[in-house]
């Protein structure tokens, strides 16, 4: 029975078209992705990585944990932010962000 139903089943040919068209939609989905996922996501990491060379001391900030301070030293690795509750010294890859919302109290 099976052999009946490939008897009678046409065989594929394959065509000149579709032959050509495949590498051309792999290259077409590699480019698609190229500009919509790994462009952007490199773009990001560069803007990033100007912010954290770019900081100075006195800005304020937010940490990849998420928190705020406000930068009162500086060294070539590490940073050290000032809190409501204290001081932190902190890698320099750990600021996410230039934070604008928040003030902080004098010094008492």
């Amino acid at each position: 029975m099976f052999n009946l139903f490939l008897q009678a089943a046409p065989a594929a040919a394959p065509s000149g078209i579709s032959a050509y068209m495949q590498p051309i939609l792999l290259i077409g989905i590699v480019v698609v992705m190229y500009f919509f996922m790994i462009r952007p996501q490199s773009k990001k990491q560069k803007e990033q990585r100007k912010f954290q060379d770019d900081i100075q001391k006195g800005d304020r900030i937010v940490t990849i944990s998420g928190i705020h301070g406000k930068i009162t030293e500086m060294d070539e690795k590490t940073i050290t932010i000032e809190m409501e509750n204290g001081k932190m010294k902190l890698e320099r890859a750990a600021i996410s962000s230039e934070n604008t919302l928040v003030t902080y109290p004098k010094n008492k």
